[in-house]
């Protein structure tokens, strides 16, 4: 099916601390989102279980040119103090997350997203 692409997708579920589900989402709606953006970590959707799974749980994929290009992206985002501030503010009663998990996957070469 042509050249193989080296785009490659990070998936990251986020276990809420307890009560912190709705900050975490408003963390990302009003500030990560943007700056993910902004520093090269592109969106590609964001999730939260509607049937089955846990109830505290916020799903996202990212996607990037290659893993040279998401390591130096995320490395941009984690210095930006404009980040560093929102999580502050956001953390000030506590941290948001519990629990992270982090896959990076590479779609086949019959993937609609390849």
């Amino acid at each position: 099916m042509g050249e193989e692409s080296s785009v490659i997708y990070e998936l990251r579920i986020y276990r809420a601390a307890p009560g912190k589900l709705a900050p975490l989402i408003a963390r990302f709606r009003d500030h990560t989102c943007a700056l993910f953006e902004m520093h090269g970590l592109k969106n590609v959707g964001y999730w939260r279980n509607s049937i089955g799974g846990r109830s505290d749980e916020l799903w996202y994929m990212l996607a990037f040119e290659d893993m040279a290009q998401r390591d130096a992206a995320w490395r941009a985002f984690g210095s930006d103090p404009e980040w560093q501030q929102a999580r502050e503010e956001s953390e000030r009663d506590g941290p948001l997350v519990a629990h992270i998990e982090n896959r990076i996957l590479a779609p086949t070469d019959f993937s609609p997203l390849s």
